[in-house]
Parts: structure tokens; sequence; C-alpha cells
């Protein structure tokens, strides 16, 4: 596969500087184009890692099109789509839009961690041999078909030593690195960059949706003591663990609010539009006393609605609740066949749309267990009150991104022309990650 229909990587974003970025959240409900002045700012105590300060200065948001399961079905329709969310944005931001970073919520996303050791024979280690041992990692992670979206480094070991901050400059035998790799189907990462080259946008970087509603709902100190991500989106659920400040596992399926909507549409005879307003405005995952009693208004379909039959509201809840529960067994289940520590998965946080539902963080409680809250969009400005909300963290974390982009690593022969050019920032790249990191 030609390297340049790969992901292009993105340079981190200078410290010093300011910058005007675009981003791209392409779900399987809706599209969002974010459009942001970047500002230098000094680290808060809850997000430390962030250089920058965001300020919303145009948003625009379509209905989703032509995808399915966070994956491109229909190129025209998605096209469609992309064209509208990001002439919204321009249109409010009085900016005009060429190049983006969008996330990548299909194409089977898989997590893998390997590692890698280089000797050094008893001398002090320099930057050559840290590059040269995630190097080792790197050409682990690379599969056929597979697109890798990133390659980050956790940490690094000498001889029995492990949990080495900054191995530079001291001596040993050996020197250890662990990575993660985190990839996506290379066809499903090629049609995705197809949809916007087609709208005459350049892509600058593409972004795991789990990776990017971490990097917008989680505080720093939750991160390093150890959290679970779940982004319930419409048509996909992804959990993403972090722990030690790094992203350490991700895995999704493709089950989400939609599959709720449609059950409800089954369930009840009616419109899937009529199924999304019932769910929305009565919808809910656990059972209450005055369910019985309450009633709520049905249109069947194909009815003109001069006569609505009313139901009772547990009726509503009976069809919501079962899928739910499966959704929360499925990323209990998921958790457990990781082997994650269990510390990673005591603190749960809940982004994406689909986590709306009343009662969710009861339900998540009592099947996934854990300290579980609502992790919504931190540290922007600008945001409207309706964006406010977990369903735009994987939109707001692409802004966060860039911030964040250097700690990451890739073999110079997998990043095509564009990314060669900045190829000598390397190496402070690296370095860092080193400082910031530990």
């Amino acid at each position: 596969m030609n390297s340049r229909i790969l992901p292009p990587r993105l340079p981190p974003l200078a410290a010093k500087k300011s910058a005007v970025l675009s981003v791209l959240d392409i779900g399987t409900s809706k599209v969002v184009c974010l459009i942001a002045r970047l500002n230098p700012s000094d680290s808060s105590e809850t997000l430390r890692g962030r250089t920058h300060r965001c300020r919303i200065l145009g948003i625009g948001h379509q209905r989703s099109r032509g995808i399915k399961g966070g994956a491109i079905v229909d190129m025209d329709a998605a096209e469609a789509a992309i064209r509208f969310a990001v002439d919204a944005a321009e249109r409010m931001a009085g900016v005009q839009v060429e190049s983006l970073i969008v996330n990548a919520t299909g194409g089977r996303l898989a997590s893998r961690r390997y590692d890698a050791k280089v000797a050094i024979a008893g001398r002090a280690i320099t930057q050559a041999d840290v590059h040269r041992v995630l190097e080792a990692c790197t050409s682990r992670g690379e599969q056929q078909g597979r697109a890798v979206l990133h390659s980050l480094p956790i940490g690094f070991s000498l001889g029995e030593t492990r949990h080495v901050q900054d191995p530079r400059g001291m001596v040993g035998e050996e020197l250890g690195a662990e990575m993660h790799v985190l990839s996506c189907d290379a066809a499903a990462a090629r049609n995705l960059m197809l949809a916007i080259e087609r709208c005459h946008l350049t892509v600058d970087a593409m972004v795991a949706t789990p990776y990017a509603a971490g990097l917008a709902a989680l505080a720093d100190d939750e991160a390093e003591l150890g959290a679970a991500l779940i982004d319930m989106g419409a048509g996909t659920t992804s959990v993403s663990v972090f722990s030690g400040g790094h992203l350490t596992h991700v895995d999704g399926f493709a089950v989400g609010g939609n599959h709720v909507t449609t059950d409800v549409a089954r369930g009840l005879g009616i419109t899937l539009a009529d199924a999304e307003r019932l769910k929305t405005l009565y919808g809910a995952c656990l059972t209450s006393v005055t369910d019985e009693s309450e009633t709520i208004a049905v249109v069947q379909a194909g009815e003109d609605g001069e006569r609505p039959a009313h139901l009772p509201k547990a009726q509503l809840i009976a069809i919501i609740k079962p899928r739910v529960e499966e959704i929360l067994e499925l990323v209990r289940d998921r958790l457990k066949l990781a082997g994650l520590p269990t510390h990673a998965g005591r603190r749960l946080v809940l982004t994406g749309g689909a986590c709306q539902l009343t009662g969710m963080q009861a339900a998540v409680k009592r099947i996934v267990s854990g300290q579980v809250r609502i992790g919504r969009p931190l540290g922007i400005k600008g945001l409207p009150e309706s964006a406010k909300s977990p369903a735009f963290a994987a939109a707001v974390g692409l802004l966060v991104y860039p911030q964040v982009s250097g700690i990451e690593h890739f073999r110079p022969s997998r990043r095509g022309a564009v990314a060669d050019a900045q190829a000598p920032g390397y190496i402070g790249r690296v370095g860092q990650w080193l400082k910031s990191s530990f």
C-alpha cells in the first residue's frame, strides 16, 4: 500500500505560539466542525499537560449521512455532510478552512503493546539509543492492511529496573522500552481521507476517537491514577484506558445509541424519528414506581397522528433497558478480557451522546462497577451551551491533540513526503516527551 494514503503525522504545536486550528468529528449521528484559536497558557492544576487555551471561533454541525458504525458507506452523502458542517463553521468564524484534524471511529480499532530491548554495553545512554529502542518497538507494530494511528511510548527499563523516567545519561547493559500502538483498517482510513479530500480539504492528522475523547474529558490526575473512559456514540461504543498519564488500551464495538432507537421503533411500531424523540424525552435505563401510571403518546408508523395511542412509560423503558444492559455488559467483558489491572477500571468516565440517557450512571455502576461520572469537555471557552455536553468530547479532544502529538514515535519510512519535511524535529519531540511525561 502506498504510504502517502496513510494518516499523516502532525508536528507538535509550538508552546509559545498561537494558532488557529480546524477539526472535524465525523460520527454516525452527526458531523461537527470546530474552528478555534489556541493561545499559549500556563498549566492549570487539573490540566497540567495542556500548553494552550482553546477558544471556539466557529462551530458547524450537521446530521451525519453516509456513515455507519463510524465508517463511510456512502461517499457522496458523507462528502455533502462534511461540506455543510465545514461551511457553517467557516461562516461563523470568518475563516476559510484549508486543512483539518479528523477523528477515526470505525475501521476496527486495535490496541497492541510492544516492547523491545537494545544493548548499551555499560556506557551512558544517549538520545540516539532512545531513538533506537523506540524504533525497534514501532517496527513490531506494523501489520499488512492496517494503518497506524498512534504510536505512544509508555516507559523505559534499564536492565531489571523498570519505570525509568528519563534514561538519558544513565549507564547500563540493556535499554528497554514499551510502546502502545493503535491502528485501524487502512481501507477505512483511506476512505475517510478521500471523503475530506473531495471537499478540497487536507487532512493534517487522524486521531482515534477514544483517545480524543479522553484528552478532552479526563483531568490529569485521573489519567495518572487510572481511569477507563467509555465513549457511547450513536453507532459505536469504545473504551479507552489511561494509566500513569498514558493511553494504555483501546477497544470498541459497533453497538450504540442508534441500536436503542431501532429497538424502540420496532417494539412500538413507530418511525425512527419518533423513536429518537421518545427516547430523548422519556427514555431511561432504570425503572421507577411512576412508570406504569405515566403515559406517553405514540403515533403508529403510517398513521396520520390525529388519534395517537397512549402507552405506559414502563413499556418504553422495558425496550430500552435490555439493550443498554447488553452494551454495558460488552464493555465490562472487554475490560476483563484485556486483563487490565483493577485500578484502571475503578474510575469510569462516560462520554458520547448515548451516555445522557436517564439512569445511565447508575446502570454503569451496577454492571461495570466503579466510581462513575459524566465527562464533559474540559478547559475550553466559547462553546455554546448545547455543545458543552458529553456528545462533543471527541470534537474538543481533537483540539487538544496537537498539544500532545509530540510524544508519538513513527518510523520515518512510513511518514510520507510531507512528514519527511518535519523529520529534523524528531529528536526534539522525544526530548520534549521525556521532559513532560515524567
